[in-house]
């Protein structure tokens, strides 16, 4: 039951569409913003097409930079990968799946099962896809298995594409390589959206095994893009790095955004003068009226034949029963010839 104090509902004014379709928007943009972000993802060959010469060169260098402190386990990780079958086929199928289904599936769980801290989840997602956005545009880099020559690198996803869904243009499935940035290698968002999910699930599920599942799970990916020849042990460090520097700035982006939004809902809001059923109409700059047009097309009861009628019934009513007329007057006027 409503508080004495609390105003009707009938007395309360209507949302203002403009507001009410701006708290609808706010409802629905976590997920068509993570959409966007994806699409942008997706669409950033675009950026770099006719870069191919420039990809192969950057990828040279990141290849001849791991030489030189000695740390490129991708060569001995792709061999092996290449000549044992066992190890080659379920890289590749961890490579072509996990990748698209761990990471929105842990984004709905976020939100079905953690609704306190999806907001923090999904902006630190699009933070570090953002991120690594601009390390595909500015750094267009082709993966080990595209160097030219072979690089001395094997294309295992082409090697068992006969095996899986996927064509020899990488993990996109057949006839849709072209779909895909296959420059997009620095920095590895496989590697750094799995490192995204892994500590979400290690900070949130409630089972021990699945937390440890979830601390493996980004250096199992980190091993299987390097196996598979689509990334440079770099990459994977770079993937890390973007989505640890988007950990460090969701938080006071999050803080300044919640700022802006509290400044917002302190901002005065125009009244509307409704009067309620049962009470006093509420505080709050009336309502004007509408102004009636300058020529009033409603019918003027002054006016016409009944009126007419009217006037002349009523003049006949003052003749006949004012005071100068009817018997009483006969009678005084007759007395006023006596006299």
């Amino acid at each position: 039951m409503p508080s004495p104090s609390a105003p009707p509902a009938s007395s309360l004014p209507p949302i203002p569409p403009a507001v009410d379709k701006r708290r609808r928007w706010h409802r629905r943009w976590q997920w068509e913003l993570l959409l966007l972000v994806y699409a942008a993802y997706d669409g950033s060959r675009l950026l770099v097409h006719n870069k191919e010469e420039q990809a192969e060169h950057h990828g040279e260098m990141l290849l001849h930079a791991e030489r030189r402190f000695r740390m490129e386990p991708e060569h001995w990780l792709n061999s092996a990968f290449a000549h044992h079958a066992w190890l080659g086929v379920p890289a590749d199928y961890i490579y072509a799946s996990l990748h698209y289904l761990v990471t929105p599936l842990v984004l709905i769980w976020m939100w079905r099962s953690h609704r306190a801290h999806y907001a923090h989840a999904r902006t630190w997602l699009g933070l570090a896809t953002v991120f690594g956005l601009v390390g595909f545009v500015l750094f267009p880099t082709a993966p080990p298995r595209l160097l030219p020559h072979g690089g001395g690198f094997h294309d295992t996803m082409a090697q068992h594409a006969a095996v899986g869904w996927w064509g020899a243009s990488g993990s996109a499935p057949q006839g849709l390589g072209s779909m895909t940035n296959d420059f997009a290698a620095m920095p590895s968002l496989h590697v750094g959206w799995a490192l995204w999910s892994g500590l979400l699930i290690y900070r949130y599920a409630r089972h021990r095994v699945v937390r440890v599942l979830g601390l493996l799970y980004p250096f199992v990916i980190a091993l299987v893009v390097m196996g598979t020849a689509n990334h440079y042990l770099l990459d994977c460090l770079a993937g890390t790095a973007v989505t640890l520097l988007g950990l460090a700035v969701v938080g006071p982006m999050l803080r300044w955004t919640g700022r802006r939004a509290a400044r917002r809902r302190q901002r005065p809001v125009p009244d509307y003068a409704v009067r309620a059923a049962d009470g006093p109409a509420r505080s709050g700059p009336a309502v004007p009226s509408p102004r009636l047009p300058a020529h009033d097309d409603r019918p003027d009861l002054n006016t016409g034949p009944d009126r007419d009628f009217d006037r002349d019934f009523d003049r006949d009513i003052d003749r006949d029963t004012g005071p100068d007329h009817g018997p009483g007057r006969d009678h005084d006027t007759a007395g006023e010839r006596l006299l």
